[in-house]
């Protein structure tokens, strides 16, 4: 059994044949975990500001005397903005 037989498929690309904003990242996580950095980074360049992201949201849940919400937007806006140069760059 392997990991990559319990990934979703892209609607977009499975439906419309385009990639999306966010096509690359499962398997970008997957790269990471295996310890192949480089790769994953190349799959999907977002991919250590989205786990990141993944962190502060989990730390909102668990601690709820601090305010995360700044962090987060922060690193949500960062995650369209990276995301979009990626495309932009890999497409065009």
């Amino acid at each position: 059994m392997n990991i990559e037989d319990f990934m979703l498929t892209c609607p977009s690309k499975k439906f419309l044949g385009v990639e999306c904003f966010g096509c690359g990242a499962q398997r970008a996580i997957v790269l990471v975990f295996q310890g192949r950095f480089s790769e994953a980074f190349q799959m999907y360049p977002a991919v250590y500001t989205l786990l990141l992201l993944f962190l502060f949201i989990i730390l909102s849940f668990i601690d709820k005397k601090r305010k995360y919400s700044t962090v987060i937007m922060g690193l949500i806006a960062l995650n369209i903005v990276i995301a979009v140069i990626s495309y932009v760059y890999k497409h065009y």
